[in-house]
């Protein structure tokens, strides 16, 4: 196990959280979607993200993390995970905006690193990605032709929150810290160029536009690192002790 860069832990934390709120937000609508393909697959996606989050705990607990405080044993302002995950989605359109945004940005978060510690990782986590993330263009797809209107503010807000989530939009290769100290191969810079043309290319024909999605936002100034966000938003306290199984403990298998 090497020593990693300042940052690096936190950064891996941010991707473990939002990966654990993923799969509680894909559970919620395991039973709620709007066919049985829809909720079998995000059945499935939840799963996967629970392995994902053990694979990377582990390596977290390498770096000093204590156990307990990883499984849940925390305040609500102390997860990282990407705002847009913050609450739960009201209607099925938002729920899949959001767990898409989310999931791709922490893809690219993690398919960016190159420290020897993710040797294999990346890889393996990424077989399972494609299939989250092949199936949400489609559905988006289908959205965007079929119900434009109601999509279009939702990407907006999901979009604009999930690039606040890559990084500043002025931190470049020659001045991401994560860049500089060799854990990375790509800037936040280019994370966001990436995730934002991936949907302008998957929406170009249809009535769905992202000319208002916020792009110039956040600088270095007003970003919080740790928890890669700008605004003090948090998940609730029902959905912590919902992840950490607080109120059946007692029956959980060691």
């Amino acid at each position: 196990m090497n020593e990693w860069p300042e940052g690096a832990v936190d950064y891996v934390q941010a991707i473990t959280d939002t990966k654990l709120l993923l799969s509680h937000r894909y559970a919620e609508w395991m039973l709620a979607g709007p066919s049985l393909e829809d909720d079998i697959g995000g059945a499935s996606a939840a799963q996967d993200e629970v392995g994902h989050v053990r694979q990377l705990v582990r390596l977290l607990e390498q770096q000093g993390r204590e156990t307990d405080w990883l499984e849940g044993d925390r305040e609500p302002n102390e997860f990282r995970n990407a705002a847009v995950l913050d609450t739960a989605s009201e209607t099925w359109v938002e729920h899949l905006a959001t767990v898409a945004t989310a999931d791709r940005a922490a893809w690219y978060l993690l398919d960016s690193i190159t420290a020897e510690d993710f040797t294999g990782l990346v890889e393996k986590i990424g077989q399972d990605e494609y299939f989250h993330l092949e199936y949400h263009d489609a559905r988006l797809t289908t959205l965007a032709r079929n119900r434009p209107d109601e999509l279009q503010p939702i990407v907006e807000d999901a979009l604009s929150k999930t690039l606040v989530f890559l990084g500043p939009a002025s931190y470049d290769s020659d001045s991401d810290p994560l860049v500089q100290g060799g854990f990375v191969d790509r800037s936040a810079v280019e994370l966001r160029t990436a995730l934002f043309s991936h949907y302008e290319n998957l929406f170009d024909g249809t009535d769905v536009s992202l000319d208002d999605v916020t792009r110039e936002a956040p600088s270095p100034d007003e970003w919080d690192a740790t928890r890669r966000r700008v605004e003090n938003g948090v998940i609730s306290q029902s959905v912590v002790d919902s992840l950490t199984g607080v109120q059946n403990k007692e029956f959980a298998v060691e």
